[in-house]
């Protein structure tokens, strides 16, 4: 399987991630929807990252129905996070607040990279990041206690979140401060220490 984008996108990265979680075997095409547009758009003409090609030359797009499509055909019967229904609501519940917290994450950095200074509509960016904010205290609050986050094996969740860590640290720091968030702080950096997450940088 091929997939297609740029490590620093939250979404290419954890799709990256989960695939060699399950070692499931992929190329990685590292094209910019931005600076490689055309090249993207030759694959998928819709241009969005993720995007997967099976082998067979199906064009998938969107990191959670790509992760969805590898562990229904091709993890083998592997799954990530825990399977005790107890624990498992709350790898659904700290996954979506995590890809609550990527979405926010690029509006913001969409709407101040791409958007004139001038057509900057502060009430907007209000808005976007009092939403980023109430994903981060969310997940503040959930994972005390949640040591399964990381596994062995790591969790969607705890994949989920540590992208959004660090995309949020790298990018948006003067913005949000990862800091404000301690324990999730906590697992991004004993995340980015461990082999799996530095075969798979944040560009």
């Amino acid at each position: 399987m091929r997939l297609i984008g740029m490590l620093d996108s939250p979404y290419v990265r954890r799709t990256a991630l989960t695939l060699a979680a399950l070692d499931i075997p992929f190329v990685h095409e590292p094209l910019s929807v931005f600076r490689h547009y055309d090249a993207f758009a030759a694959i998928n003409p819709v241009v969005k990252a993720p995007t997967a090609v099976t082998d067979d030359g199906v064009v998938l797009l969107d990191s959670t129905l790509i992760i969805d499509y590898a562990l229904k055909a091709l993890a083998g019967g592997r799954s990530l996070g825990p399977i005790d229904p107890r624990l498992a609501v709350f790898d659904v519940r700290l996954t979506g607040l995590g890809l609550a917290a990527c979405e926010k994450a690029v509006q913001i950095v969409y709407e101040r990279q791409l958007r004139p200074a001038e057509k900057l509509h502060q009430p907007w960016m209000d808005r976007v990041t009092g939403q980023l904010r109430a994903a981060l205290s969310a997940i503040e609050a959930d994972i005390d206690g949640a040591g399964w986050l990381l596994g062995p094996p790591p969790s969607e969740a705890g994949v989920t979140l540590v992208v959004a860590g660090t995309f949020i640290s790298a990018l948006i720091p003067d913005v949000v401060s990862l800091a404000d968030y301690p324990r999730l702080a906590a697992l991004t950096a004993a995340a980015e220490r461990t082999e799996l997450f530095r075969a798979w940088p944040h560009e």
